[in-house]
C-alpha cells in the first residue's frame, strides 16, 4: 500500500492499481474510488500509516499520542471535568511526584491539550478545547 495524492493534493491510500486507473481510499471519509492513473502521483516520506491515521480526528491523534498510560489520560479527564486546578492541588489530590506531574504537564502544553490558569492567585492547569473534544469523541465521560 502507497500514500499518493491526486492534482488538488488529496491524500489517498492506494488499494490496486491498473493499466488506465487505481483504486485508492479517501482516509478521512473511507470512500474508495477510480482515479485516472495520471491525475495520481506517489507522496514520498509519508507511510501509508502515517496516511490511515487521517481518519482519526486530530484532537484525537493528540491526546492519543500525548497520553502514554492511564495515569496520564487520567490527568487530562480530571483537568477536563474539575479544571482549571492549582499545581498544588495537582500534587496533593493524585499520586505524581512533582517532576512527573510537570513533566506531563510540558507535553501536554506542546500538545495544545492543557493551558496554564490562574487558581485563587496560584500557578495552574485546564484542559483546552481540544481535550473536551478528543475525550467527547472517546466518550470519555
Amino acid at each position: 500500500m502507497r500514500t499518493v495524492r491526486d492534482e488538488s493534493g488529496t491524500r489517498y491510500l492506494l488499494l490496486k492499481r491498473s493499466s488506465d486507473a487505481s483504486l485508492v481510499r479517501d482516509p478521512e471519509t473511507g470512500e474508495r474510488t477510480h482515479v485516472p492513473n495520471d491525475r495520481l502521483e506517489p507522496v514520498e516520506g509519508e507511510s501509508p500509516l502515517e496516511t490511515a491515521a487521517a481518519a482519526v480526528s486530530d484532537p484525537v491523534r493528540r491526546l492519543l499520542t500525548a497520553a502514554h498510560d492511564d495515569r496520564s489520560l487520567g490527568l487530562l479527564v480530571e483537568l477536563d471535568a474539575r479544571g482549571p486546578l492549582a499545581v498544588t492541588d495537582l500534587l496533593g489530590s493524585y499520586d505524581l511526584c512533582e517532576s512527573d506531574l510537570h513533566g506531563l504537564l510540558g507535553e501536554f502544553r506542546a500538545a495544545g491539550l492543557v493551558t496554564e490558569a490562574s487558581v485563587a492567585g496560584q500557578r495552574g492547569y485546564d484542559a483546552t478545547e481540544t481535550t473536551a473534544d478528543a475525550l467527547a469523541a472517546l466518550d470519555a465521560r
